[in-house]
């Protein structure tokens, strides 16, 4: 039997700075699925924005939002994914979060930050790669600015079957957004998932949303919406994966290497 992977990915506007009415929002969105996903993704910073006022919006893990996240994740029975602005040890990092309906939460710090919006001068950078299952998935998360950079995220011996990113990703680069998704579904032969934001953020900067799936092969999974809120529902199946691997095993030629941190 196929090994289906329900997605709902939330493509929401976010409140500048505003947690509580961003878990309001949120927890509304996730009472009104008619059905119970395997995950529910939000976007980048998806209970704050994305500031750059770390030490005023940044929680530790046992603060109120990765709390909410916990308890969301349980009372729904759904692994629920997002990232926050974290503090931990003194440093800040914007934390991409999996948290699973039995407490387990798997975290990735965001390896490339983003100098162009200073992100570089207010959080840390993460040094260490992440991969989580659920039953035969392999998926790698990652954030943003991270999809420009491809030896990050190259399926190597195809150790992950899903790439996702969950990201701020502004208007004016919005073709970019789209183009290097579907690139990276091909190069790394896996499902590609991308959930941006949409609407203003508290510096002006506007966000079209476009938030896309994409197969193996490059082709499109769903309709995307710009300027508007929406949930992509999306089955990925786990066969068709896996008979395009072996009929097209491309990644049998690929590159050795090592990357260097």
């Amino acid at each position: 039997m196929d090994q289906l992977l329900k997605i709902a990915a939330c493509q929401t506007h976010i409140e500048w700075e505003d947690k509580r009415k961003n878990m309001a929002h949120a927890e509304e969105l996730i009472q009104g699925l008619s059905y119970t996903p395997d995950m529910i993704i939000f976007p980048e910073m998806f209970l704050t924005g994305f500031s750059m006022r770390a030490a005023e919006v940044a929680e530790p893990m046992e603060g109120e939002m990765v709390t909410w996240m916990k308890r969301t994740a349980k009372s729904v029975n759904t692994i629920l994914i997002g990232s926050l602005p974290i503090v931990s040890e003194g440093k800040y990092y914007n934390r991409l979060l999996t948290v699973c309906p039995d407490g387990q939460v798997i975290y990735y710090d965001k390896r490339h930050l983003f100098r162009m919006g200073e992100e570089s001068s207010f959080y840390s950078g993460g040094d260490k790669m992440v991969l989580f299952s659920h039953g035969s998935w392999n998926v790698k998360p990652l954030i943003c600015y991270d999809l420009r950079f491809p030896i990050w995220s190259r399926n190597r011996s195809l150790e992950y079957n899903l790439l996702l990113y969950v990201a701020n990703w502004p208007a004016a680069r919005d073709d970019a957004f789209v183009s290097l998704l579907k690139a990276r579904a091909i190069e790394n032969q896996a499902y590609v998932i991308g959930v941006n934001r949409v609407g203003a953020d508290g510096n002006g900067v506007a966000h079209k949303g476009n938030s896309v799936v994409y197969d193996a092969i490059g082709k499109l999974m769903n309709e995307p919406v710009e300027n508007k809120e929406c949930v992509i529902h999306v089955s990925l199946s786990f066969d068709k994966l896996n008979q395009f691997r072996t009929k097209f095993p491309a990644y049998l030629d690929g590159d050795k290497f090592e990357i260097l941190l």
